[in-house]
């Protein structure tokens, strides 16, 4: 409650909508007694477990190539881990007879991470998502509310310590204190959730990242530890991995639909993915040094949507081409300067 009277939550009303029944299962689902939950692994199967940090990193210092969140790359994981869920739950019927249930997968007012951390899912890191020892952060969660009056498993102490990796690498500095996450300033809520135009301060600071953030997780020691999906489901798709930002801003709408079609980044729709786009372009063309032949095809690209017929493009476009021979701004502020607002 009081994340939401700081107005962390930014333009997701969706967060205080419910209220305390976000935090009151029984409020929420009727009947329900107990929450199973559970996590899945999304690292894709290709992923050197060895030093797939450093292949991150390395993809953020290449400023034409637009780089997606790692969880968004394969398919939507809502239908996967849903899917999944379900099955559990026709298990546990088999052997217990008809139960009430309801199963969640980030799609409900539920708070997620926290029923993870008190059922031993792994502890609440400094950048608020859980972690684990065995898997460190890189799973999704989900939950199935029963009428079940099952044994409770207890919680893990955090293992956290002095390390604040997370809250140093975030390019937007969101993460205001530990375990204090300023919304309105995080990549992946300007670039999924916020549906406006991205305030013009923080757009030097998303490089060119057009969809998602990982930094805190790329940055956390206990993604060493990230296991691999044993699924396919999460393997990347063609397209969305390692791509010219030039040929992203090129998609039709009908390309867009096409490529994303039961993926997350669908959600977003055409026109915010070249808003997105277009600010990855920009902050390519302050990266290269002046007279680098590489700016002309970003510059082209970036005409073909100057007339865009959506304002939001047009805007971002033309902030974009307004960026050539512009230094990076500073990649990190103090904390207390983002208490009171996003920028």
């Amino acid at each position: 409650m009081r994340w939401l009277a700081a107005g962390f939550h930014g333009s997701m009303d969706y967060m205080a909508a419910h209220g305390l029944r976000r935090a009151r299962p029984a409020e929420l689902v009727p009947g329900t007694v107990s929450v199973i939950t559970a996590r899945m692994n999304y690292l894709p199967r290709t992923t050197v477990p060895e030093g797939w940090q450093a292949v991150e990193w390395a993809r953020l210092a290449r400023p034409q190539e637009g780089v997606i969140s790692l969880y968004a790359r394969g398919r939507d994981y809502h239908k996967v881990l849903r899917a999944r869920l379900q099955k559990l739950q026709q298990r546990m019927a088999a052997e217990l007879g008809p139960f009430g249930h309801r199963v969640f997968t980030d799609s409900a007012p539920v708070l997620e991470a926290e029923l993870a951390a008190r059922s031993g899912q792994g502890w609440r890191g400094k950048h608020t998502l859980v972690l684990s020892r065995e898997g460190g952060s890189m799973f999704f969660l989900g939950e199935i509310y029963v009428d079940l009056a099952l044994p409770p498993s207890a919680p893990v102490s955090g293992h956290c310590g002095s390390c604040s990796a997370c809250m140093e690498a975030c390019p937007t500095q969101a993460i205001v204190a530990p375990h204090r996450l300023d919304a309105r300033r995080c990549i992946s809520y300007l670039t999924i959730e916020h549906a406006g135009p991205i305030p013009a301060p923080l757009r030097p600071l998303l490089g060119n990242r057009i969809y998602g953030c990982d930094d805190c997780q790329l940055a956390c020691p206990w993604n060493k530890y990230a296991q691999v999906s044993a699924l396919p489901d999460f393997d990347p798709r063609d397209g969305l991995t390692g791509a010219p930002l030039a040929a992203l801003l090129d998609w039709s709408e009908e390309e867009f639909l096409r490529r994303t079609e039961g993926s997350p980044i669908r959600r977003i729709g055409h026109v915010r993915w070249l808003r997105n786009v277009a600010v990855a372009l920009g902050n390519a063309l302050a990266a290269l040094p002046p007279g680098d032949a590489r700016r002309a095809p970003l510059q082209a690209a970036l005409a073909t949507r100057a007339t865009h017929p959506e304002a939001l493009v047009r805007e971002h476009v033309a902030w974009a081409l307004q960026q050539e021979g512009k230094l990076p701004e500073a990649r990190h502020e103090s904390h207390e300067s983002h208490e009171s607002g996003p920028f």
